[in-house]
This record gives structure tokens, C-alpha cells and sequence, in this order.
């Protein structure tokens, strides 16, 4: 049988930040933002290995100050991105052996839970594709391009993707080799999965699983961490 390995994305610059480094190197009640996930994932009896993907000029500090200095066991390897979040996911994928289930996952989330990495495999392995994410609390319109609203979708029928998005292997590796022959432009891994014609199963995330994108975003992180 093969294993379950997860990709841990790190390589973005975080602009909206505004700070000099990179976000996931940012601290959360003293430890980098980086560490609470693959902390997460290393400790989880699911989890056979991580590949973290950061930016070129950053792996020997993400090695040193992180995976080692933290002791996280289960990362094999810390290697480069690209140019685009999906680049950096294949040169992560390219790096997995003998692989049945992959939980692709941003460094910039710091609190995914082990249901959430439990549930993203057993879905994975029903479905082929999965992500996790929640019904947005705010009533979404559709903007017109002079600024007006023209539509108001019906909330319960939306669905804010999270990550880990999860993964037969074989599946979002062959979209993967394909999208590299191309100039698509995707934003996540359930839209590259989707865009070879592969459906995507949406199962229950957390809104506590935030994404630290802005200034804010840390404090917000701070006060969920008190209970986390």
C-alpha cells in the first residue's frame, strides 16, 4: 500500500503583508508561522513524510531555523520553488516515492487539525480529489465592471476552499505534468484537478484553518491560538 505524504507550501512572498519576510517566517506567540502545520502533520500518525517547497533563496534558512531547529522529523526534503504556486507544487510532487494520498497544504495556514488531515485522506481515497473549507458567514455579490452589484449568489450554496487540498497521487501528478505543458494560470490544486475534468469533493474544514495573509491576520492568529 502506498503512503500518505504531505506538501507544504511556503514559497510565497506574502506582499500584502508588508513586512521584509516572508510571512511564514513570521512569529505566532513566538514560533514561526511555518511551524505549527508541519508540527501538525509530523505528529500525525498518518503522515509518512513532508516535502516543503519555499523560495530558492530561503531553504537553507527553512532547514536550519525550522525543520531542524524545531525538530521536525517527518520533513525528507526542503527544495525550491517556481514562479507560480502551481510550479511550486510540482516541484514538490516530483519529489514523492511510492505515493498513494497527497495533502497539498500552505505553509500559511497554522491550524489545521488532525480531523482535517484524517478526513482529507479517507475523502481522497473515496473520491480522488477533496479539499476542506466552509460556508462563508458574509453574503457575497457579484460585481459588475463599473462597480455595481448584478447578483447575489445564495450563500449556502458557496463554499470558501481551504487547505490541505488531498489527493490520489497518481491523479493531481498527472494534472500536474500536464498543466506544465501549458500556460494555464490556476490559482489552487482543485482547479487544476477540475481543469483535466477530475470532480472535486468539498468536506468540512474549520474557521479557525485562516490563512495569514495581511497584518491582522496575526493578531486574529494570536487569539485562536489561546485555544488551539
Amino acid at each position: 500500500m502506498g503512503k500518505n505524504y504531505a506538501i507544504i507550501v511556503a514559497a510565497g512572498k506574502g506582499k500584502r503583508m508588508g513586512a521584509n519576510v516572508n510571512k511564514q517566517f513570521l512569529n505566532i506567540n513566538n514560533n514561526p508561522v511555518l511551524y505549527y502545520s508541519l508540527n501538525t502533520f509530523s505528529k500525525s500518525k498518518l503522515i509518512d513524510g513532508i516535502v516543503v517547497v519555499c523560495a530558492k533563496d530561503e531553504i537553507e534558512y527553512c532547514r536550519k531555523e525550522i525543520v531542524e531547529r524545531y525538530k521536525i522529523e517527518k520533513v525528507l526534503k526542503v527544495v525550491a520553488g517556481g514562479e507560480e504556486r502551481y510550479n511550486s507544487v510540482y516541484n514538490g510532487l516530483k519529489e514523492l516515492q511510492d505515493c498513494e494520498i497527497v495533502l497539498i497544504h500552505d505553509g500559511a495556514r497554522p491550524f489545521v487539525t488532525e480531523r482535517i488531515i484524517r478526513d482529507g485522506i479517507e475523502n481522497a481515497k473515496l473520491y480522488g480529489a477533496c479539499a476542506c473549507g466552509v460556508l462563508p458567514k458574509d453574503t457575497i455579490k457579484i460585481r459588475d465592471e463599473n462597480g455595481f452589484s448584478y447578483k447575489t449568489p445564495d450563500r449556502n450554496k458557496l463554499f470558501s476552499v481551504q487547505t490541505p487540498q488531498c489527493f490520489k497521487y497518481s491523479l493531481i501528478f498527472d494534472c500536474h505534468s500536464k498543466l506544465s505543458q501549458s500556460n494555464i494560470n490556476v490559482t489552487d490544486d482543485t482547479s487544476v484537478a477540475e481543469l483535466y475534468g477530475n470532480k472535486v469533493y468539498l468536506y468540512e474544514g474549520s474557521y479557525d484553518n485562516i490563512k495569514i495573509t495581511t497584518p491582522g491576520d496575526i493578531y486574529i492568529a494570536e487569539k485562536i491560538i489561546e485555544n488551539f
